[in-house]
């Protein structure tokens, strides 16, 4: 009885590896194929150097509205989110971002409520970008396969402009705000067709409903998991290492299939770490939890909720570089404090607070809970760490004696909080970042290691993946042709 039943699982198992591989494994070669495109190019974004190079100088001069009474002209009631000044092609405004994601952008000369810009304002903000030669504007576009996702639905629709330069560079410039919110070149428009496109799912029509997405590739990847899973569990029940089969082989079987045995065997944990991977970047179950601050816990760090900021901006001004292009304002332990912006890139802070004034006021993120340890970072470390882009340093981080351990970093210049990190969030550190990029230290230290590493384990998976597609192919075709013959 019990050997039949052993018997009767095993084709079973058979049976759902080979169905379950006809339908994953042309999945596994596009991801395996995308993934490597993906070590290159990534997804379009718009990063701080490239907005920073199409903000024109600040006409302080012209500024006669005070963030105050900018934050009344845009009815706001509590301090924002994000309140920035800066300049609207030539003419210096405020732009407010609120804690519901709204945007707002009020005239700093005029206290004036600015809802829409046309074509020629358009262009004319273009001109400021560094990389322009001969702006063109393509026309208005409300949503397209680089705008796709839900952070920019506060700036649509966008007035689309080509610079002309030699990377085929375009704005995404919000026809509400006049602010730039993306740019794409010509390399990144093309290879992210063979990249994170295909990798991610993310057709527009499907990624445009977020929800439903999430679903689909939570579902794709789980089936995959399946396949991957019955494959090493068939592949280990199948080899013969003491006994081996005909003419001393461990696998029973010949050509694309005994490629395909014995590929699994070497490369299937690989194959199976990087769909697993991939699954839990998507949070089933939401196990892992939020990676920002909240709104509560950023409103205690300021110490201030009043729509208000309270310094002249006179002194601000004695204190910016000659070439400040913006001024970010903030609190910070209930004191007024503004990060400067510079046309070269340098960054610097007006009233930031003192280490030991900055661990007191990171104290107010977590009131309920004590400071466990507070230390300035001067180098990375395994959770704070440069991959695909810079991070800070040095840093300072934070770690509460909460029931969730958790961590906070600042930028003890600015006095930004730039993450939050809890035990769930460490933990997905390893189970996703580790096992999906590989980004260990020593490898991403030293580059040309890990592309070799990552080179070396997708092709260990495409072996895998397109020999499983060879045989599913024939196993199709061979069914078509019983078929015919039936009949």
């Amino acid at each position: 009885m019990t050997r039949a039943l052993l018997k009767r699982g095993k084709r079973w198992l058979y049976l759902a590896h080979r169905w379950l591989g006809i339908v994953t494994c042309l999945l596994f070669v596009t991801w395996f194929v995308s993934g490597l495109v993906m070590m290159y190019v990534g997804f379009p974004s718009l990063t701080e150097a490239e907005r920073r190079g199409s903000l024109p100088r600040l006409a302080w001069d012209e500024v006669a509205v005070t963030p105050g009474e900018a934050l009344e002209a845009a009815g706001q009631t509590r301090f924002p989110r994000d309140l920035r000044l800066a300049m609207l092609d030539g003419e210096p405004v405020y732009r407010i971002v609120g804690w519901d994601g709204g945007q707002a952008t009020v005239s700093a000369t005029r206290r004036r409520l600015i809802t829409g810009i046309d074509k020629g304002q358009t262009l004319a903000i273009a001109r400021h970008d560094r990389r322009a030669t001969r702006p063109q504007l393509f026309g208005e576009i409300d949503r397209d396969q680089w705008s796709v996702t839900a952070r920019y639905d506060p700036l649509r629709p966008f007035h689309l402009i080509a610079l002309g330069d030699p990377e085929d560079t375009r704005l995404y410039v919000s026809a509400r705000t006049g602010e730039v919110a993306l740019d794409t070149t010509g390399r990144e428009r093309f290879w992210n067709w063979f990249g994170a496109i295909p990798h991610w799912v993310y057709l527009t029509p499907l990624r445009a409903q977020a929800a439903l997405w999430r679903d689909v590739v939570l579902w794709v990847s789980g089936i995959a998991i399946a396949g991957a899973v019955s494959g090493l569990w068939v592949g280990l029940l199948r080899v013969r290492l003491r006994r081996p089969y005909a003419a001393g082989s461990v696998s029973p079987y010949r050509g694309w299939a005994a490629l395909h045995h014995v590929g699994g065997l070497v490369g299937g944990l690989t194959l199976l770490t990087f769909v697993a991977s991939g699954w839990l970047s998507m949070n089933p179950n939401r196990w892992f939890g939020a990676r920002a601050p909240s709104q509560a816990m950023l409103e205690r760090f300021a110490g201030v909720t009043e729509a208000r900021w309270g310094q002249d901006l006179a002194a601000l001004r004695a204190a910016a570089c000659p070439d400040a292009v913006e001024a970010r304002f903030g609190w910070i332990g209930g004191e007024s404090r503004a990060i400067l912006a510079c046309r070269d890139g340098s960054t610097s802070a007006w009233a930031t607070p003192t280490i030991t004034g900055l661990v007191k006021a990171a104290g107010r993120l977590l009131p309920d809970a004590a400071i466990r340890e507070a230390a300035l970072l001067t180098e990375e470390d395994a959770y704070w760490y440069s991959h695909h882009q810079p991070r800070r340093l040095p840093v300072l981080r934070v770690k509460f004696a909460d029931a969730d351990a958790t961590w906070f970093h600042l930028d003890p210049e600015t006095g930004e909080v730039l993450n939050r990190a809890d035990r769930s969030s460490r933990t997905y550190r390893w189970l996703f970042n580790a096992a999906h990029s590989f980004d260990f230290r020593l490898l991403v230290k030293n580059r040309p290691a890990w592309d070799a590493v990552l080179w070396l384990l997708c092709a260990a998976g495409l072996i895998i993946s397109v020999s499983g597609v060879v045989i599913g192919w024939r196993r199709l075709g061979l069914t078509r042709v019983r078929r015919s013959g039936a009949r």
